[in-house]
């Protein structure tokens, strides 16, 4: 296995340059190849079906439509497994939207490398190009609009960068990474305040500098918060029409996010009444993977 110092300063760079954690997708690659082959054992069906001295190359090829993401990732997990004998070429872009069919890239070496290498680097391909398929889908349906689409904290543990770096892939846009980077007053803290105005000037007071968004589940709440200078709110589980209603009060004054109950089949209705974001935790925590596959080229 490939040491981190050793890995291809192109690749590294390369994921650095996409906002990840080179150094943190290493340890995460690292983990998941203990979890197939713990304490230094055997990829035992590869060793013995497979000669030693075996060569090979595999085609990664889409299997349905969507957008890519993740490759950079895969890339790196057979860096890891076969180091410098590993060949990768026509890896398509983290981004790019493929059809059924796609090769998205070509790997080569000792077959067994490859077929060690295979379902790790396919999980994170297909897991994040899902991520970024369904949040392409929000993209289109909000197409038109200027509504933009936002991920939540609802990721899987250990993978937050990792997904919201998906989210990206398919156009959509990042909320907060952490519970620190920006103050979100919700429901709870609205009671434990006494109110969505004393909630915000808690956090005013304790953090003068820091972002602020609290959420509203009526238009008396809005003006409130409108009137006291809160300038982002997030209209929880509202219909369109009061969506359109808050808008309207609203004026331009603050960032309004959409949140709750929301669907596919609603993006564009909730898109047109005029928010500015809807937050959708469906995009992290509930995506389906798409369908990649590895092929090995009977040559």
């Amino acid at each position: 296995m490939r040491e981190y110092a050793a890995l291809p300063a192109d690749l590294v760079t390369e994921l650095s340059d996409a906002g990840l954690d080179p150094a943190a997708i290493y340890a995460d690659i690292v983990r998941a190849l203990e979890e197939d082959l713990p304490n230094g054992s055997d990829d035992t069906t590869s060793a013995a079906t497979i000669s030693a001295e075996a060569r090979g190359r595999a085609d990664f090829a889409a299997r349905e439509p969507g957008v890519v993401a993740g490759l950079g990732v895969a890339a790196m997990v057979f860096r890891y497994v076969m180091g410098d004998e590993v060949e990768i070429i026509d890896r398509v872009a983290d981004g790019t939207r493929v059809a059924a069919g796609d090769v998205v890239m070509r790997v080569a070496g000792r077959t067994r490398g490859l077929l060690t290498a295979e379902r790790t680097a396919l999980n994170f391909a297909s897991h994040l190009s899902g991520v970024a398929t369904a949040t392409s889908h929000w993209v289109e349906a909000l197409e038109g609009t200027n509504a933009r689409v936002l991920d939540t904290r609802k990721t899987l543990p250990g993978w937050r960068a990792l997904q919201k770096y998906a989210v990206r892939c398919g156009g959509g846009v990042n909320h907060r990474f952490s519970l620190s980077d920006m103050a979100m007053v919700k429901d709870n803290h609205v009671i434990a305040a006494g109110g969505v105005v004393p909630a915000l000037e808690a956090v005013r007071a304790a953090y003068p500098d820091l972002p602020i968004e609290v959420e509203v589940t009526d238009l008396d709440q809005l003006r409130e918060l409108l009137d006291a200078g809160c300038d982002r709110i997030l209209l929880d589980n509202m219909s369109s029409p009061m969506m359109a209603e808050a808008v309207a009060i609203n004026a331009g004054r603050a960032v309004l996010e959409a949140s709750g109950g929301l669907t596919l089949g609603r993006a564009r209705e909730v898109g047109e009444t005029g928010v500015d974001f809807i937050s959708v935790g469906a995009l992290t925590h509930s995506v389906k993977v798409f369908d990649i596959g590895m092929d090995l080229i009977d040559e």
